[in-house]
C-alpha cells in the first residue's frame, strides 16, 4: 500500500512539474501596457547605472566604487535556493539497532523549500577588508540561521576570516555547496562530515595548484546551541588539496563543482585530504534522553548522545572525535569521476554507567560519475556510497538526470532514484532517515546565483 501510495505521489508531482516546465520555462511573459516605465524626472536624482556586462560578477552586484576612490566600496547580492519533493515511503517502517532495539523510520512525502539562502558581501573601506551577511533558512529542518563574517586578504596566499561556515573536513564542505553530482551530498558524507560553527580560518593559494584552509571553531555542529552551552573544547581543522594539472574550474561560486559543465578537452585532477579533532559536548543534561547535540551517530542509525546508544540506560555525555578523508577526482570533455574515503574514531568517552567498548572505528566511501550527453544542457550521473561500521554495515546507490534549462550552470532540474540500505544518519534537510531501507525518488530544482 505504502509504494502505490509512493508511485502515484511521484506520478502527480512529474506531471505537475512537468507542465510548469513548459509553461514557465518554454515561453516568456508578453510586455503589456501595465508594465511600469522608468520617470524620466528622476533619473537626474539617481546615481549613473553600472554597464550591463558589469553588474553580474559571481552575484549582482548592487553597488560598486570606482577603483580609484577614497571610500572604497562593493555590495554584492548571491542566492541559493533548493525546491524538493522527496518521498521515502517505500522504506521499510522499522529497523532494529545494535542492541536488539527496533525503532520507527519516519516516512515522508513533502514538498518542501529545502534550503534558502541569500548572502550580502564584498568589501569596505579597503578591497582588503572583507565582509559577508547571510541568511539561511531549511523549511525541512524548521531552522533559521543568521550569520556574518569578517576578514582580511593579506595575499593570494593568505585570507584570514572569523564567523560562520562549515568545518572543513569533507570537501564537500570547502567551497562546494551546491555543486555536487547530485543535488545532496551523499549517505556516507553526511554520515561522517562535521557540519557548521562559528570559528577563525585561513586559507589562500600557494601555487602550483596547491590550495589549504585551516579552522579553529567552537565544536562539529553548534548553529542551534547557545552559546551558555558550548563547551570550552575547541575544534581543530584542516584541508589540503592540488590540482596538478590546473584548474579544477573556473574562477566563481562554481569553482570546485563535481560535474564538468565547462568541458575541455584537456584532462583535469584535483587531489585533497582533510582531518579533524573535536571534543564533543552532549549539550544536554544526561537525565534528558534527548540530546541536543545532533552531530553523531553510531553506524547502525543511532545518535551517538541518546541514552541507549552504547548500552541499554547510559548516556555519554563527552566522546572525542576524529576525522581522516581523502578524495580525487578527474574531468574530461564533459566527463567526471569523483571519490572520497572517510575513517572516523570515537573514544575517550565519559558516561553516567559501564560502555562495553573503549572506542569505535567506522570507514567508508562516496564516489559518483557523471557525463553530459548534450553540452551544457543535459547530464546523467550515477553515485553510491558505503558506510562499514562498528554496529552495522550500510550502502546507497542511484543515478539522475540533470537539465540545465538555461545556459548557466546556475539554474537546473534534477530528478534523481536512488536504493538505501540501513541508513546510518538522519538529516531534515537531507533525505536520509535513520534505518531506511528501500527506493527513494526526488525531483528538485537549484537556484544558485
Amino acid at each position: 500500500m505504502g509504494r502505490t501510495r509512493g508511485l502515484a505521489s511521484v506520478a502527480l508531482v512529474l506531471t505537475s512539474v512537468a507542465f510548469f516546465a513548459t509553461s514557465a520555462f518554454g515561453q516568456s511573459s508578453p510586455t503589456t501596457a501595465d508594465d511600469p516605465k522608468p520617470d524620466p524626472s528622476s533619473t537626474s536624482a539617481q546615481p549613473a547605472p553600472q554597464p550591463a556586462k558589469d553588474r553580474y560578477q559571481d552575484g549582482i552586484v548592487i553597488w560598486e566604487t570606482p577603483p580609484d576612490d577614497t571610500f572604497p566600496f562593493l555590495l554584492k547580492f548571491n542566492v541559493n535556493t533548493q525546491i524538493r519533493y522527496l518521498n521515502t515511503q517505500g522504506s521499510h517502517p522499522t529497523y532494529t539497532d545494535h542492541l536488539g532495539v527496533t525503532r520507527d523510520v519516519h516516512e515522508r512525502n513533502d514538498i518542501t523549500v529545502n534550503r534558502a539562502m541569500f548572502i550580502l558581501g564584498g568589501y569596505i573601506f579597503d578591497p582588503r577588508a572583507r565582509y559577508s551577511f547571510t541568511v539561511w533558512t531549511s523549511a525541512g529542518a524548521a531552522s533559521i540561521i543568521v550569520a556574518g563574517n569578517i576578514g582580511w586578504q593579506f595575499s593570494r596566499a593568505l585570507s584570514i576570516t572569523g564567523g560562520y561556515t562549515g568545518v572543513p573536513g569533507s570537501r564537500s564542505l570547502v567551497a562546494t555547496f551546491p555543486f555536487f553530482t547530485a543535488t545532496d551530498r551523499s549517505m556516507a558524507d553526511n554520515f561522517f562530515r562535521p557540519g557548521f560553527t562559528q570559528g577563525v580560518w585561513a586559507n589562500g593559494d600557494l601555487g602550483k595548484g596547491v590550495n589549504y584552509l585551516a579552522f579553529v571553531g567552537n565544536g562539529l555542529n553548534t548553529l542551534n546551541i547557545s552559546a551558555n552551552k558550548i563547551d570550552t573544547h575547541l575544534l581543530l581543522s584542516g584541508s589540503v588539496w592540488w590540482e596538478p594539472t590546473g584548474a579544477y574550474g573556473p574562477p566563481g561560486k562554481s569553482r570546485n563543482m563535481y560535474d564538468d559543465y565547462f568541458a575541455s578537452d584537456e584532462v583535469r585532477t584535483r587531489f585533497g585530504t582533510a582531518f579533524t579533532r573535536s571534543r564533543e559536548d552532549r549539550f544536554s543534561n544526561l537525565d534528558q534522553s534527548s540530546p541536543e547535540n545532533t552531530s553523531l551517530y553510531n553506524s547502525d542509525g543511532v545518535l551517538s548522545f541518546s541514552t541507549g546508544a552504547f548500552a541499554p540506560g547510559v548516556t555519554v555525555d563527552k566522546a572525542t572525535y576524529r576525522l581522516w578523508a581523502a578524495d580525487a577526482g578527474v574531468k574530461w570533455n564533459g566527463l567526471a569521476v569523483n571519490a572520497q574515503y572517510f575513517l572516523r574514531w570515537l573514544n575517550d568517552f565519559e558516561a553516567d554507567g559501564p560502555l562495553p567498548l573503549a572506542s569505535t572505528f567506522d570507514r567508508g566511501v562516496e564516489i559518483s560519475a557523471s557525463v553530459f550527453v548534450e553540452p551544457k544542457k543535459w547530464m546523467v550521473y550515477g553515485r553510491a556510497s558505503w558506510v562499514h561500521g562498528q554496529y552495522g554495515d550500510s550502502y546507497e546507490y542511484g543515478g539522475g538526470v540533470k537539465w540545465f534549462y538555461l545556459p548557466t550552470e546556475r539554474l537546473w532540474f534534477n530528478g534523481e532514484v536512488f536504493r538505501v540500505n540501513k541508513a546510518p544518519y538522519s538529516g531534515a534537510f537531507t533525505p536520509y532517515t535513520a534505518g531506511m531501507t528501500g527506493w527513494v525518488p526526488m525531483v528538485q530544482t537549484v537556484l544558485a546565483f
